[in-house]
């Protein structure tokens, strides 16, 4: 990244995805966090409406065609090496605003181990020393397009002493579409819990001249608007 960030230090971030609700939600949900966010469905528009070269972090939705990825990508690559391209992994705005977090908040050298054994349902974390550990799990209710349902939990929150910790997702948390945000400290993590069904991977454009999803209201967030 051009200028790195830290938990006190906003990041300027443009979120390029399909679903308005998701977009506006993973908007509001980020600018409460601190950063300075904006978001867009309007793909061909997105070099004209925003200046790219100001920002710190793009994510990109998992509907965005492959084409119009690649070419949104070398584009602002150009005006802005120093931005870091994040794929989003679903559309559930606190997945992606913890996916920013993860890549914007500072980290340490002594960062702690977060993984997930997918056998038993368990966070492990590994602390080099004692600190706060928080794990909320969201999963997908609903992925019928243009509008995507989902639902949170929080499974854990408090102090730890150093050394390795299990943290066991409930029942409630489906085996599919779902997904733990761990955060140590200033560390960000995001685990994928269960995998995206096959249907809704079907769904992703096979290129910007696919239409096989309906048409969505038009989303082009500015931070002056407010």
């Amino acid at each position: 990244m051009k200028n790195e960030t830290t938990a006190n230090e906003p990041a300027r971030v443009l979120v390029v995805g399909r679903s308005p609700s998701v977009l506006v939600a993973a908007v509001e949900l980020l600018r409460s966090k601190g950063h300075l966010a904006d978001a867009t469905n309007q793909f061909d528009q997105l070099l004209d409406d925003y200046d790219v070269s100001d920002l710190d972090v793009l994510v990109f939705g998992g509907m965005v065609p492959a084409d119009t990825k690649q070419y949104l990508y070398d584009e602002i690559t150009k005006r802005n090496p120093g931005v870091t391209f994040v794929q989003g992994l679903v559309g559930i705005p606190g997945v992606i605003a913890a996916q920013v977090d993860a890549v914007t908040h500072d980290g340490s050298s002594d960062a702690a181990e977060i993984g997930y054994s997918p056998e038993d349902r368990t966070v492990r974390v590994t602390l080099p020393g004692a600190a706060r550990v928080t794990v909320e799990a969201l999963w997908m209710t609903s992925w019928r397009p243009p509008e995507p349902t989902s639902t949170s939990m929080h499974v854990f929150d408090g102090e730890l002493a150093a050394g390795s910790h299990d943290i066991v997702l409930p029942d409630r948390v489906p085996s599919v579409a779902s997904f733990a945000a761990v955060t140590v400290g200033a560390q960000v993590r995001v685990l994928t819990v269960g995998p995206l069904p096959n249907a809704v991977v079907r769904m992703v454009p096979k290129s910007a001249a696919d239409r096989r999803l309906p048409d969505v209201a038009t989303v082009t967030t500015r931070r002056d608007d407010t």
